[in-house]
């Protein structure tokens, strides 16, 4: 089996809240509280969660957009804070993004080909015939028609932004791609066209994918592995099969249940959680789930549960002190 080509421990990000009469610091949002894992070269992590839960946060301090409040972020065994400023600009040559929003992540003022090349330019790849090559060559890759090289992104649907802002990914050949809620500004048609191409690059290239979306039925697709995140905390994480078949945690069966199914013969019993998420500025004692969980006991609310091994899932584990006895 291969060594993780990436690997998270312990990383947490809090933001400071000011105010008051002399603008000191009175809180803190705890966006990121703790998050530990690893993804094998080759392989798609999925980062599932309601809106707030800190995946985006996460995504990006994976990238160093966002530089951790603690904790530390391995690359190829390499740690981001003790890398060089030369050997972070290589990172970020291995290490690319896929933003959620394809209207606002690409440069109005730009067109499709010099949107697609600015990565060659910036990392000196090759000459500017040869870039313009590369260019033609990843748009092709994507769907689009090399035709299109001096068109602006207004010109372009959402699906073919979307297509551009891949192409963009991959130019560098990078080993890494954080794909942040990808697909979720797409309509459902479009989102299998951008989903299969995904797919198809990642066989191509051997590309690592780190997943970012609230929709399960999403990463069920194209993941090997799923973290389900809630409160900036992972609480269960495991094979997609094993999440699907044998959720351990109260949350995790919930988003599960609240999957739509076409089928009304064959829709799942669906328990409605109650109440909203917690703030993460003042998160509850205990469980972080334990105000909504339908399962609660006494102990819930006095004891931090960390993820531990599920009976009989390899390489499943749940973050739950009853440990799917539910």
């Amino acid at each position: 089996m291969s060594e993780p080509i990436l690997v998270a421990e312990g990383v947490k990000k809090y933001y400071p809240i000011q105010g008051g009469v002399l603008g000191g610091k009175i809180g803190e949002v705890r966006a990121v509280d703790g998050v530990s894992f690893s993804v094998r070269r080759g392989e798609t992590l999925g980062v599932v969660g309601e809106s707030g839960c800190g995946k985006s946060t996460l995504g990006r301090a994976l990238n160093l957009l966002e530089d951790p409040t603690a904790g530390r972020v391995l690359f190829e065994g390499k740690d981001f804070a003790s890398a060089s400023r030369q050997e972070l600009f290589g990172l970020r040559r291995d290490i690319q993004m896929i933003f959620q929003d394809p209207y606002s992540s690409l440069n109005p003022r730009m067109t499709i080909g010099e949107i697609v090349r600015e990565p060659l330019l910036v990392h000196g790849r090759g000459t500017k015939a040869e870039q313009l090559t590369k260019v033609q060559e990843l748009l092709e890759i994507v769907g689009l028609s090399a035709d299109l090289l001096g068109r602006y992104p207004h010109e372009f649907s959402g699906g073919q932004r979307q297509r551009v802002g891949l192409a963009r990914a991959v130019a560098l050949e990078p080993k890494l791609v954080i794909a942040d809620e990808p697909v979720s500004a797409l309509d459902v048609s479009v989102q299998s066209q951008v989903l299969n191409l995904m797919v198809s690059l990642q066989r191509e290239r051997n590309l690592t994918y780190v997943f970012i979306s609230h929709d399960l039925s999403v990463v069920e697709y194209i993941s090997d592995t799923i973290a389900i995140m809630y409160l900036g905390r992972i609480v269960e994480m495991g094979p997609v099969e094993a999440i699907f078949e044998r959720a351990a945690h109260p949350y995790t069966r919930a988003l599960i249940q609240a999957i739509p199914v076409p089928d009304p013969d064959s829709r799942r019993e669906h328990v409605p959680l109650e109440g909203e998420a917690p703030s993460p500025v003042s998160p509850p004692s205990g469980c972080p789930f334990h105000p909504r969980c339908p399962f609660a006991i006494a102990a819930c609310q006095e004891t931090l549960p960390v993820l531990d091994a599920v009976a009989g899932g390899v390489g499943h584990q749940v973050a739950c002190i009853r440990n799917g006895e539910i």
